[in-house]
């Protein structure tokens, strides 16, 4: 579920030709975010000690990488702590929720629901602006409502338990919405590598407390799903995606998206027989049509959508 703020400049996609390396870094990187919520579920600590490790095993290499830039992370965020602290404690929100939520629906519905700062994001984006939006992100909109409501309906079908896990999911992508708030804030004065190294360590002293509160199994006897977590999401995917960004334009970027709920639910099938029906289908294809639509160009002063999870996916 879980991507850093993207920066806002031109790109070579835009004016007609991205480079192949871009197409293929986002196309890895929504396939290592997609098993995200495959290591959460294997991995033998509780879920939201999941989240911490995943952001402590990164963590450092994603401040070394800072550094090797010739980035002062540190330094240069001076005057933001009080943005960054409310952004590192909405990001461990969102995983906490996001986590356990992963743990009570099916991998396909966590995925789709755990990106939906996509489409929440832009809400924001018009209330701030007082402006409607356009006639393809109104359309987005309420596909995606529809949509959620198909997907919701079935969960119903199958056990309270799975709709708590959509409803966990759901908050998941609210709470991503408001970091990514705060951290387009950051982005004005960091760069997409020190602003996501620091709102990195930011998030783990929450979702250390977090953890420990709920009595979770915190310490992992086998280190290789958290390790997974961490290289898959936090390090391949958010660094491959952050590459990508700058190359492409948004509405490649939401196609490419698709590809993790795809993933997400062909593992889920195989793996735990979380067999999709016809209405799973049709909501699914409803929220995926609403992910791309949505990044069409906004009006003046409405911001872009932020890309998947996800970096969240958030696998």
């Amino acid at each position: 579920m879980h991507e850093s703020p993207p920066a806002r400049k031109s790109s070579p996609m835009q004016s007609g030709g991205a480079p192949a390396a871009a197409l293929v870094a986002i196309l890895l990187a929504n396939v290592a975010l997609a098993f995200g919520p495959l290591f959460v579920r294997l991995a033998d600590v509780g879920p939201v000690a999941a989240g911490f490790w995943r952001l402590t095993l990164a963590g450092p290499v994603l401040l070394g990488a800072a550094w090797a830039m010739g980035s002062a992370p540190i330094r240069s965020s001076r005057g933001l702590w009080g943005v960054l602290a409310i952004a590192g404690v909405a990001f461990a929100a969102d995983l906490a929720s996001w986590h356990i939520g992963i743990h009570r629906t099916t991998l396909a519905n966590a995925t789709l629901f755990g990106n939906s700062a996509t489409l929440i994001y832009p809400i924001y984006g018009f209330l701030a602006a007082r402006m409607w939006p356009t006639r393809p992100q109104a359309a987005a909109l309420l596909l995606a409502a529809i949509g959620a409501g198909l997907l919701l309906g079935r969960s119903a079908e199958l056990s309270p338990r799975n709709v708590a896990g959509d409803l966990l999911c759901l908050l998941a992508g609210v709470l991503y919405a408001i970091y990514f708030i705060f951290m387009a804030r950051a982005r004005t004065r960091l760069a997409p590598v020190p602003a996501l190294a620091v709102s990195t360590f930011a998030s783990m002293g929450p979702l250390l407390l977090l953890s420990l509160a709920l009595g979770e199994q915190f310490w992992p006897r086998d280190w290789g799903p958290v390790i997974g977590l961490a290289l898959g999401s936090q390090l391949i995917g958010q660094g491959l995606m952050i590459f990508a960004l700058g190359h492409l334009s948004p509405l490649v970027v939401g196609v490419a998206l698709l590809l993790q709920p795809i993933i997400a639910g062909a593992i889920g099938w195989s793996l735990y027989g979380e067999q999709p029906a016809a209405t799973d289908w049709i909501g699914a294809a409803l929220v995926a049509a609403a992910l791309v639509l949505v990044r069409q160009r906004p009006q003046r002063g409405v911001p872009l959508a932020p890309t998947g999870a996800g970096l969240k996916s958030e696998g």
